[in-house]
């Protein structure tokens, strides 16, 4: 019995690499979701994979809320230095955050690109995406009920 014959004459067509972006938050959901993607799409991403993270807007609102009901005119602004200090917080957070997901990366080889944007983090992530021109938008998923299932829907439909 022969064995078939090669092709010759055909040229296997090159694998497209993916343009891929994991957006990632504290929760260990999104840790899962970039180790996932790691795993099982590493043959197939054109690198730098892509690492988002939303910074949500400074919850300065409570710090006014704490005045309500004082008298008009007797509230004094909210102090440089309170500003100051929760938008250091929110960096180091951020930061550390960053510094955790470029390990998971290099821990499988990987070269990763991080970006940090300040927004509603579903904005973030539909308009980040679609600058970056990605092909894939990987997302972890947060344990949910029926009704949040429904939202999350609506917000994967948006991206």
């Amino acid at each position: 019995m022969e064995a078939p014959a090669p092709n010759l004459g055909q040229e296997q067509q090159p694998r497209r690499l993916q343009k891929v972006m994991v957006a990632v938050d504290e929760s260990e959901c999104s840790h899962r979701a970039l180790e996932w993607a790691l795993r099982n799409l590493a043959p197939t991403l054109a690198p730098p994979l892509l690492v988002l993270t939303a910074q949500p807007l400074l919850p300065l609102g409570y710090v006014s809320a704490a005045a309500f009901g004082a008298p008009l005119g007797t509230v004094p602004p909210v102090a440089p230095e309170l500003v100051k200090s929760m938008q250091e917080q929110q960096r180091e957070l951020t930061q550390a955050l960053l510094d955790k997901a470029r390990a998971i990366c290099a821990d499988h080889g990987v070269a990763v690109e991080t970006i940090v944007e300040v927004g509603d983090p579903k904005e973030v992530i539909c308009e980040s995406a679609e600058k970056k021109n990605v092909d894939l938008l990987v997302l972890g998923s947060h344990s949910r009920g029926p009704v949040q299932r429904i939202d999350l829907a609506r917000t994967i439909i948006n991206l």
